[in-house]
């Protein structure tokens, strides 16, 4: 790392994979509307181990319109398996992630405020953000789910917004639908520990378009504290400051009130409107289904500024596992067994799991306790973890360290033999459902066991079609990567809730004719109150599921 700085930028982190055996090379033509993101995806269902799962780096980027790109594209590269994230933390090894992330979190570093840096070296504003091939439609960005998604997506973005009263800065990591050359929506999580919707209900309320910067491309150690849930009012890039044991630099970004990571790849900076909300979706979503079209933000492109060799950083998020999991998951499990032990003083917790395959972490959570645990704190420590987070915990269980908490075979094993459900088992009403496809009967959930079969028409599964990972199984072999063991679900299929417009619109994105889609939800901006509506709520009968 250079001097004066703490940290690794994306370059530096790359060539260090590159050293450790840890990345792939892709020099072949790649299309990243229909080739990219299923040919990363094999090493999630292709029965590779996680520890031989590497980044890619791809350095010769086209598209379905025989479009080339000089910027290359890093898919898996943040975490692909947890020693890559380890190599991005800088930590010794994987143990010493814990500490990190308490250092960070309980003690922040102040940011360092530079005038010139790195993202600004290429600066582009007016009409060189505007049209078809410009701003955004020149950046390289990869459709994560084709032949579902409606477009491409910013995936590993974070995005940059400030309190209206207080200015305090909150960064996160949310999925922009890109619809024109100057304009994207996107899907900010209604939550209260959500910083960026939080903020944006603020300008709402004034009437105030809220700016915005979108980060691509962050140094590793900003990058993680994107997806990690920090207390409103802290600025997440303190955190990052405290992760690295150094300040990180910003600067003033340059069409809006905002400050960014210096070392940035790309830095794109508009507003938000305050009113309309614009259709966004589908998309493969992290929690394993594609969440459907719903009207959420939309915002407007003022600048795109950029390193003068950027590259482009996408990760592969959907069905878990996924490098989205990883990154969850190895900075969580340490964070939720401390939080049991250290704040709440439940000793006889060994270990927190947070169960990845296809559940994405947040449902299913095991607790390994001493075997002679009082029976007192074992249900401290199941009510302290569904309780530390809204989104994390709706199925919860205690094990002894006899089982393997990633065997579901053994989880079911202990269910069976060591718990009496009279008196073993407690529901909890009233729990907000979280990240996941809506069960419709309810708005609530709860937490414990529920009838998990299929009732009702669901949205696919959030993979690419069958058509494009057989492509991209073809490619590759061609490739030469390591032999594949198909693990099924490897392809996504549709569960119902799916129609021919939508199917139509995923065709559409995959012939690198998403902007036809864009020109259709600019139609149908809509004044509400709040995003995350769906489609069919707000056009009623004027929502026609055969309209291609």
């Amino acid at each position: 790392m250079p001097e004066g700085r703490a940290y690794k930028d994306l370059w530096e982190h790359i060539e260090e994979l590159d050293n450790a055996g840890l990345l792939y090379r892709i020099d072949k033509p790649v299309n990243k509307d229909t080739e990219m993101h299923p040919l990363v995806r094999w090493q999630f269902r292709g029965g590779i181990p996680e520890a031989e799962r590497k980044a890619f780096l791809f350095t010769n980027v086209v598209d379905s319109k025989g479009r080339k790109y000089d910027i290359p594209v890093l898919i898996g590269g943040l975490a692909a398996n947890p020693e890559i994230y380890r190599i991005g933390m800088a930590a010794e090894s994987l143990d010493d992630i814990g500490p990190l992330w308490e250092r960070g979190l309980n003690h922040p570093v102040a940011t360092n405020v530079v005038d010139k840096a790195p993202c600004q070296e290429v600066v582009m504003t007016g009409a060189e953000v505007q049209g078809a091939g410009n701003g955004l439609d020149a950046l390289p960005i990869p459709i994560s789910t084709p032949g579902y998604d409606t477009g491409p997506y910013f995936t590993a973005a974070t995005w940059i917004t400030k309190d209206i009263d207080s200015s305090v800065q909150n960064m996160g990591v949310y999925r922009g639908n890109l619809k024109a050359a100057d304009r994207l929506a996107v899907m900010m999580q209604i939550s209260t520990q959500s910083g960026g919707y939080n903020h944006w209900k603020g300008y709402q309320k004034r009437k105030e378009e809220m700016p915005v910067c979108i980060i691509l491309g962050c140094p590793p150690v900003v990058e993680y504290t994107g997806p990690q849930k920090v207390k409103l009012g802290v600025d997440e890039l303190t955190v990052a400051g405290g992760l690295a044991g150094g300040p990180i630099n910003t600067v003033k970004a340059k069409t809006v009130d905002l400050y960014v990571p210096a070392e940035a790849q790309i830095v794109v900076e508009g507003y938000i409107d305050p009113e309309y909300l614009e259709p966004e979706g589908p998309f493969g979503e992290s929690h394993g289904y594609i969440a459907l079209e719903e009207f959420n933000n939309t915002m407007d492109v003022t600048a795109i500024t950029m390193q003068k060799k950027p590259v482009v950083s996408s990760i592969i998020s959907q069905v878990t596992p996924s490098e989205s999991s990883v990154i969850k998951r190895v900075a969580y499990e340490p964070m939720f067994k401390s939080y049991l032990r250290d704040t709440l003083g439940i000793r006889c917790v060994q270990k927190v799991s947070l169960h990845e395959p296809l559940t994405n972490l947040r449902r299913f959570v095991a607790i390994t306790v001493d075997r002679d645990a009082k029976k007192t704190e074992v249900w401290r420590a199941l009510m302290g973890i569904s309780a530390y987070q809204a989104a994390v915990g709706k199925y919860c269980i205690a094990i002894n360290d006899d089982i393997d908490p990633d065997n579901a075979d053994a989880i079911l094993w202990a269910m069976s033999y060591r718990a009496n459900p009279v008196k073993d088992i407690q529901i909890i009403d009233y729990r907000a459902r979280g990240h996941g496809p809506v069960l419709r009967e309810s708005s609530d959930e709860s937490t414990m066991l529920i009838d998990a079969t299929l009732k009702y028409d669901l949205p696919p599964v959030a993979l690419p079609t069958k058509e494009h990972m057989v492509r991209a199984k073809e490619l590759w072999e061609e490739l030469g990567l390591p032999p594949l063991t198909p693990e099924a679900p490897w392809h996504g299929y549709s569960l119902g809730d799916w129609n021919t417009k939508w199917e139509a619109m995923a065709r559409r994105a995959t012939d690198g004719d998403y902007l036809v889609n864009g020109e259709r939800t600019a139609q149908l901006k809509q004044k509400l109150e709040d995003p995350q509506v769906s489609i069919r709520d707000v056009m009623g009968d004027d929502f026609n599921p055969d309209e291609a």
